[in-house]
């Protein structure tokens, strides 16, 4: 494998998958028999982990001492595969266990008894598609700072992997109308696509939670205005 360009962006968005995905190559590279080429892809992918780690894209993670590079081949390629190893391990446990966190939340909203708001296949498809476009307008954009540009990809992640068609509350959901307004801050006028399908997600949740609710059907829905146009207006 690279470390490109296109595996740096999957980088900020599944930290935890990229690392074990790493080790695992250095595992097929074979133990103990190191080539230069080895040493290089593992000097990279030492660099790659001690950055995201200073940059906390990791969870805290009980780890010991980081190896010395000496530009000793075998040990150097040892030693980052031992750390890195260690790394994995932590990071698998981590992966498991959020697995089963959203199994369980899927399976509770599943045969749940209590009261959970519901959505239509059709609805669901299209809110995890608006999705998918946001996280794409939001890496694509110029205009965030890298931090909050990583803090809005992982909120949007998280929101995926609850999403489910019976859910026991829209906070989440609702929560995207503030990243809406700091986008609109950011980028003014150019944060239309994405007020759009925030604007468009929202009104799928009020039609969910008002059915849900049984509210009437010709209730208000909370609307997400674009205050860019207001305020030239005035000017």
């Amino acid at each position: 494998m690279k470390i490109d360009a296109a595996f740096l962006a999957k980088v900020k968005d599944a930290p935890v998958e990229a690392i074990i995905e790493i080790y695992d190559d250095m595992d097929a590279r074979g133990r103990g028999d190191w080539s230069a080429d080895d040493h290089k892809f593992m000097i990279e992918a030492y660099a790659l982990l001690s950055g995201m780690l200073q940059e906390s894209l990791l969870p805290d993670l009980d780890l010991p001492a980081e190896p010395v590079v000496t530009g000793d081949i075998a040990m150097d390629c040892s030693n980052i595969f031992g750390f890195y190893g260690h790394v994995a391990e932590l990071c698998r446990r981590l992966e498991i266990k959020a697995r089963l966190a959203r199994l369980q939340r899927s399976m509770i909203a599943t045969i749940g008894a209590g009261f959970a708001y519901e959505f239509s296949q059709g609805d669901l498809d299209r809110v995890q598609h608006l999705v998918n476009e946001l996280r794409e307008l939001i890496s694509a954009s110029d205009n965030f700072e890298e931090k909050h540009q990583r803090r809005l990809l992982m909120r949007l992640e998280k929101l995926q992997t609850e999403l489910h068609k019976r859910m026991s509350d829209l906070d989440h959901l609702w929560g995207l109308v503030g990243d809406a307004g700091v986008a609109l801050g950011k980028l003014g006028k150019d944060a239309k696509p994405i007020i759009d399908r925030v604007r468009e997600i929202t009104t799928i949740t009020w039609r969910t939670q008002a059915r849900s609710e049984e509210l009437p059907s010709d209730a208000p829905i909370p609307q997400l205005e674009d205050q860019s146009d207001d305020t030239s207006s005035e000017d």
